[in-house]
């Protein structure tokens, strides 16, 4: 068993945009994290034994009522951690659409397997592992909670539900919205901060969901490894993007501007690292500085910006510190990199050009407003050397005129998502996979659906 530090008394819930209170939110006790794992495993098997095209129709009920708050839903989104509020709103009513299209697809990748056998009959299911632990994110604190909370629901699974500290209201709406639909402990909200996931990890729990980052998903893969827990880890990352000399120059500037700095840089697969080529890093750098100035910054309510604020002081200080060091370092300033006075936690859109392989910045995720640029050779091999020089594997991108170069480089990545000659993306039954550290498991696709149940498969001999 591990030792849990004491938890907070309550989570003060701040407006990133101003500093003030929301709420103060009572964490949850560890007697109370364990009382709500018992109720999920005693109402497991009942909810287990439901059809499982029942339990996709109630998704599906769920997906409306989400549907149908999506204004008011996504304005506290805003509230709570910073994003621009039509981001927001379009994550709320994406998510909505996507609960019934995935549970569908849960439907699908877990339909039992039958096989051909001289004098048997064979069959593969799917079952439910039993209770599992979801412990989510602030940056999507809608869609990230979704791609554990449907396959785990559908799949025949209870969960115990922690949203992120920093959005303990929007997690609790979505749990309400759940439970006005399902049986009752079917789904159990707790709240708290770390040692609240802490307790709910060390908890008579079959499986831990987890989107958050390296370092956590590293204390949590230690701390289940006494039971043997099953885990999906969907952590961190510090993507690359190689822009070869034969690119499209305008289109690979914009995609790494626009991806480096949505939800204010705030995404696990933002794009953090740019190699361009030495022939066109001239005109690349001032294209990446002239689309950057774009990004105003201010109040998510705002109608006027394209940036909210960082979701906390403290991870504003981060982001800071590291393009502090950076520039001590020797890299060059070209754009923002000083905080406004005021209140709220806004940083300006940054762009460094200059940066070196072995700045700090180049291999510590930033999870911050800033477009980082360091010029190469040109030369294949050592586009996917730099590229391939981090402990993290989630995503990448490459831009070039040539798709021979397009497809070796891609194939030679070593990330999860790959995007060429556009922003990485997957399609419908694609797993989102982060590949070395950026990930334990994998979430989406038939694959992912299916770790959130244990195949069975049961031979009978019959006659011929």
């Amino acid at each position: 068993m591990t030792t849990i530090a004491q938890t907070s008394t309550t989570i003060r819930d701040l407006d990133p945009a101003t500093g003030e209170l929301i709420a103060e939110i009572p964490c949850a006790s560890t007697e109370e994290v364990r009382d709500a794992v018992a109720r999920a495993r005693a109402a497991q098997p009942g909810w287990a034994a439901v059809p499982i095209e029942e339990r996709v129709t109630l998704v599906d009920r769920f997906g409306e009522l989400l549907a149908a708050e999506a204004d008011t839903l996504g304005a506290l989104v805003t509230r709570e951690m910073g994003k621009t509020l039509r981001s927001a709103v379009g994550e709320v009513k994406g998510y909505a659409d996507g609960a019934t299209t995935e549970a569908r697809e849960v439907i699908a990748a877990l339909t039992p397997i039958t096989y051909d056998v001289k004098g048997q009959r064979v069959e593969t299911r799917y079952e439910p592992l039993g209770v599992v632990a979801a412990i989510t994110p602030w940056n999507f604190p809608v869609g990230m909670p979704l791609t554990i909370l449907v396959p785990a629901l559908v799949a025949g699974n209870t969960v115990v539900f922690k949203p992120s500290e920093h959005t303990p209201l929007v997690g609790a709406r979505i749990a309400e919205l759940l439970q006005q639909v399902l049986p009752e402990d079917v789904l159990v909200l707790v709240q708290g901060d770390g040692p609240v996931g802490a307790a709910l990890v060390d908890a008579d729990v079959d499986m831990i969901g987890f989107v958050g980052s390296r370092d956590t998903g590293q204390k949590i893969m230690g701390a289940a490894v006494g039971s043997l827990k099953r885990l999906v880890l969907e952590l961190g990352g510090k993507d690359p993007v190689v822009v070869f000399a034969d690119a499209d120059v305008d289109a690979a500037a914009a995609s790494a501007v626009d991806n480096s700095l949505r939800n204010t840089g705030q995404v696990c697969c933002s794009i953090e690292r740019i190699y361009v080529a030495d022939a066109i890093a001239d005109a690349f750098e001032e294209k990446v500085v002239e689309a950057a100035r774009a990004w105003t910054h201010g109040d998510g309510r705002a109608a006027d910006v394209k940036m909210g604020p960082l979701v906390s002081e403290e991870q504003r200080a981060k982001v800071a510190r590291q393009v502090a060091d950076a520039v001590t370092d020797g890299a060059t300033l070209r754009l923002g990199g000083q905080a406004p006075d005021g209140p709220g936690w806004f940083y300006p859109a940054t762009v460094l050009t200059g940066v070196q392989q072995e700045h700090r910045i180049t291999h510590v995720e930033t999870f911050g407003p800033v477009v980082a640029v360091t010029r190469f050779s040109g030369d294949e091999d050592e586009g996917v050397r730099l590229a391939n020089d981090t402990v993290y594997g989630l995503g990448a991108n490459v831009w070039t005129g040539d798709a021979d170069r397009g497809a070796r480089v891609a194939a030679r990545l070593r990330a999860g998502q790959i995007g060429v000659n556009r922003y990485l993306g997957g399609g419908p039954g694609t797993p989102w996979v982060g590949a070395r550290q950026s990930g334990y498991g994998f979430l989406g696709g038939p694959d992912g659906h299916r770790q959130f149940t244990v195949p069975k498969t049961i031979s009978v001999r019959v006659d011929d």
